[in-house]
């Protein structure tokens, strides 16, 4: 799965939990910059990305991503070692 993809999947959840059909999502875009992205919701987008992906963060691993970007890299790091694991 390429990036692009991922990135758009990302961003298909995000606008589904926040409930923000519109909301353009980039690599750039960060919680603080979507007034409806509070912590409830921030949960809320890593379970479904889980879910989505069928993969597992750790907590650290959640802690230090800063935006979408971060998110979509540490997603394809994921897949990518999941086939070779």
């Amino acid at each position: 799965m390429n990036n692009e993809r991922i990135l758009g999947d990302v961003a298909e959840v995000i606008r589904d939990v926040v409930d923000l059909p519109d909301l353009t999502v980039n690599s750039q875009t960060a919680a603080e910059n979507v007034e409806e992205w509070d912590s409830f919701n921030h949960i809320n987008i890593v379970v479904a990305i889980e879910a989505r992906f069928g993969i597992q963060f750790l907590t650290a691993e959640i802690e230090q991503l800063k935006n979408v970007g971060d998110l979509v890299a540490l997603i394809e790091e994921k897949l990518s070692a999941r086939k070779t694991g």
